[in-house]
Order: structure tokens, then sequence, then C-alpha cells
């Protein structure tokens, strides 16, 4: 009777170090392999068609170099961490996608360019896995909120985007010369006969704490119709 016990409960343990191994090397979800045509964009205008997405966002307005923009930023890394690592406790762990910006001005004909910083509108995003839950975020948010105590934490928002048709291309270096690739965005769309039809939307692929101006890369995108 001893030796079944002993076989049983050898069986058990050895069950139980398969689970942990498989979790173990279980492959993180990353979204921009996954979504490999939402994160891609070539050196010169494309047309594309944007499907919709589920995104952790926070809104905001203000010079993006200013506290209150880093401090939105930093509350929505914080829920983004918290539903990955919940999420990675239920069997799905995936990799925390890259930071986007959606930017606007008041004022339907007035040049963003020609606007001060301090008076930008924008909304931030992190995209999530599909198979997030409201729940998962609602509980990401309270936990998140104990932990930062930052009023910004109750601003992030859990919603889905769809941008559609748009034009986009990928701009190699500083922020400061993204007019250079915009111009040729618009340059674009009037050969085309397209006209905007949304927000500026930019994709943040580099880390622009860690990388050289010169070597950043952005995503431009830019919602348009007939």
């Amino acid at each position: 009777m001893k030796t079944y016990i002993y076989l049983g409960w050898l069986l058990l343990i050895s069950f139980a170090f398969d689970i942990q191994l498989t979790l173990k090397h279980m492959d993180k979800l990353d979204l921009t392999k996954v979504y490999k045509s939402y994160y891609t964009a070539g050196k010169a205008p494309e047309l594309v068609t944007i499907s919709k997405g589920l995104f952790l966002t926070i809104t905001g307005k203000g010079d993006p170099d200013g506290a209150a923009y880093a401090e939105a930023v930093a509350a929505l890394y914080g829920v983004a961490y918290g539903i990955k690592f919940a999420s990675k406790q239920k069997g799905l762990d995936f990799t925390v996608s890259k930071l986007e910006g959606f930017w606007w001005v008041d004022g339907h004909y007035v040049d963003p360019l020609k606007v001060p910083r301090d008076e930008w509108n924008y909304e931030l995003a992190i995209r999530l896995p599909d198979e997030i839950t409201r729940q998962q975020f609602s509980e990401s948010v309270l936990a998140t909120e104990k932990k930062k105590h930052s009023p910004y934490i109750r601003m992030v928002d859990f919603k889905h985007i769809e941008e559609g048709l748009c034009v986009q291309m990928l701009h190699t270096g500083p922020f400061s010369e993204e007019p250079a690739s915009l111009k040729k965005m618009d340059d674009f769309m009037e050969q085309q006969g397209w006209k905007m039809n949304g927000r500026h939307h930019e994709i943040y692929l580099s880390d622009y704490r860690k990388t050289a101006p010169e070597k950043l890369k952005t995503i431009l995108r830019h919602p348009v119709r007939k």
C-alpha cells in the first residue's frame, strides 16, 4: 500500500514539475509580431487600412516635455504592467507594447506646427491583447493606485480604437525633424486626392530615453477620406 502511495506522490510531483517547466518556457505574446503590419511602415508615404484594436489610453494637454505629460506616461505604464503581471499569473504573459500618441490642437483650420507646445492635446495609448477584460483593467487600476498614489491613475481608460484608411510612413530622426516627413505625407495625400480624417498619430518604435535622436524611429499615421 505504501508503495502505491509513494508512486502516486512521485507522479504528482513529476506532473507539477512539468507544468512549472512549461510555464517557465512559455513564449510571451508579442503584439509587435502578432500585429506586424500595425507596427510596420515604409520610408515613403503609403495607404494602409488599420483595423480595430484594444488599448489603454490617457488624455491630456500640454508640452510633451512637461511634468504632467511624464505623469501621464507613468500612469499608463503602471496600469499596463499591472495587467501584464496579473495576466501572467493566469497563463497569458505578454510584452507591454510600444507607446503611441494621438495629437491635435483646438480649431479645425489651425496649423498645428504653429501652435505652442503647451497647447497641444494628446491621447497616449498602449495596445493590449484582445483577451484582456474590463475587469482585469479595473483591478489593475485599483492595485496600481495603491502603489503609486497618483491622481493620474484614475484617468487611464480602456477602449477600442479603429482608424480605418490611413496614410503613413516611417520617420527616422529626432522629433524636431518630423515636419519634413509630414510634408511628404501631405504631398502624397494631395496627389492621391485624400483628406485628413482624424488625429495625427505617432507610434514610438524606439525608446527615446535610450536612443540617440538621429536613430529614433517613429511611425507617422493620418486617417484619411476622399
